[in-house]
């Protein structure tokens, strides 16, 4: 098994600490608020991390980080996956691991063309550096060809594998930080998350001085948008992307400054915006709301704190930031934050791992309508105590600063993703275990909460 990098290690060994520590009164389950309870849909899986449903069917597909993808049915999983790359990814370490398949994405029109993108971690190619841990993949797939003339390839029941189009390779020294979460924006773009390679305070093994986040001659720190429909067989850039014609930056980023994107999501609403979590370092966890490209500010900022890479445990004293990137751009600056453990302070929440979620447009809660429902991993290492959280957006448009969140449940779960169906219901995807072994992974929908009357009708 491949060995934690020193800085990771001692990251961990401070997280645990500070977690156990904080939160030693809260290994039971918190009582949800009586608006909403989680039904279990699914379970037996290995580290489900995200739920997608296709546009324009009532289908919904679960990803899980082992390497399957699994139609979820109204009796619960499919027999056989839908598509199967358990063979193509890296092996994945049991106790701890940010790998896998990650990503996935439908067409819009893939009721009719049957064309879904993955994004998933292979081991290294021959042309990446020997000592870098391995290469992620983005590819579109398409599902078998239907046998009956009335029957449409977004009828079928499983993904052709001889169909895989690679769009791109991109070569991740270190085996955490993947990112890996695609989105298909309301222009029909392909949005994909990347991580900053990996090992802590985006330094070590294949970062270059400044870092990831602020290279923008490097894929990695951001998240890019791509044209899958031109440019065949690999794919377009976006004319209006910022660093189109500047040698400053590659052609296919959309924002950087990006430490680990873990899940990014457009609001269904249709305004356009996009969500994106990030993980933050020692001291912060951040939710950001993109409505144009810009930079997040990693590692410049952990989310609106200066950040010193040499001094990760603690924000700089007596130091202004100036907000301010490398080519002259303003910094973005997150509407939801929240502090880690040890750094808690007065703050009412704290956690160690943000998992971004989605705004909510379901009808089934009207408590839960136009906020945004995310998560935190766990409390701790310990033991599985993942947290529920919906902040709420500010009434009026000119009010600045973050949003006020609150915690809607502790669970006794690690929380891995979030997903969302046809009607714009949610549902949380958890696992009991640290890394992807086992089978303790689940998929539950957040549903009203029963009423019983007083006459036990």
């Amino acid at each position: 098994m491949p060995t934690l990098s020193r800085h990771l290690r001692i990251a961990l060994a401070v997280l645990l600490a500070a977690g156990l520590a904080a939160f030693a009164s809260a290994q039971e389950q918190e009582e949800a608020p009586a608006f909403f309870e989680l039904e279990t849909v699914a379970d037996g899986l290995n580290s489900p991390v995200q739920l997608v449903s296709p546009p324009n069917t009532d289908r919904r597909f679960v990803v899980d980080r082992a390497g399957q993808i699994w139609e979820l049915t109204d009796d619960g999983l499919a027999s056989e996956p839908y598509l199967d790359l358990g063979d193509a990814i890296v092996e994945l370490q049991e106790g701890f691991d940010e790998r896998g398949l990650l990503g996935l994405v439908f067409h819009p029109d893939y009721v009719t063309n049957g064309r879904l993108f993955v994004y998933y971690s292979a081991p290294l190619r021959e042309e990446a550096p020997r000592d870098w841990d391995h290469t992620a993949i983005v590819s579109e797939f398409k599902t078998v060809t239907p046998e009956s003339d009335d029957a449409q390839r977004g009828d079928a029941t499983r993904v052709d594998l001889g169909t895989e189009r690679v769009l791109l390779e991109i070569d991740q020294p270190n085996f955490n930080h993947d990112g890996g979460a695609l989105d298909i924006g309301p222009d029909g773009h392909l949005y994909i998350a990347l991580g900053d390679g990996g090992n802590a305070d985006d330094q070590g093994l294949g970062h270059q001085p400044m870092g990831h986040g602020q290279d923008t001659t490097s894929l990695l720190g951001n998240i890019l948008r791509i044209d899958v429909d031109r440019g065949w067989p690999g794919y377009a850039v976006p004319a209006d992307n910022p660093f189109v014609g500047d040698p400053a930056g590659l052609d296919e980023i959309y924002s950087w400054g990006w430490r680990n994107p873990w899940r990014m999501t457009f609001d269904a609403a249709g305004n356009g915006d996009l969500y994106a979590a990030t993980n933050g370092q020692n001291l912060w966890e951040a939710v950001y709301r993109i409505q144009e490209p810009g930079n997040a500010g990693w590692n410049l900022l952990e989310g609106t704190h200066c950040f010193d890479p040499d001094a990760p445990d603690a924000t700089p004293a007596g130091v202004d930031c100036d907000l301010v990137g490398p080519h002259g751009e303003p910094l973005m600056l997150p509407v939801i934050e929240y502090p880690h453990p040890a750094n808690q302070g007065d703050a009412e929440h704290a956690g160690i791992s943000v998992v971004g979620g989605y705004m909510y447009r379901g009808d089934a809660i009207p408590e839960l309508q136009g906020r945004y429902v995310f998560g935190d991993w766990s409390q701790s290492f310990g033991s599985p105590a993942g947290q529920l959280f919906v902040a709420t957006p500010h009434a009026s448009k000119v009010q600045t600063g973050t949003w006020p969140m609150d915690r809607l449940a502790v669970l006794e779960h690690f929380i891995l993703g979030f997903g969302e169906d046809s009607e714009h219901e949610l549902y949380v995807l958890t696992t009991d275990n640290t890394g992807p072994t086992g089978s303790t992974g689940a998929v539950h929908k957040i549903v009203p909460a029963e009423t019983t009357s007083e006459d036990g009708g």
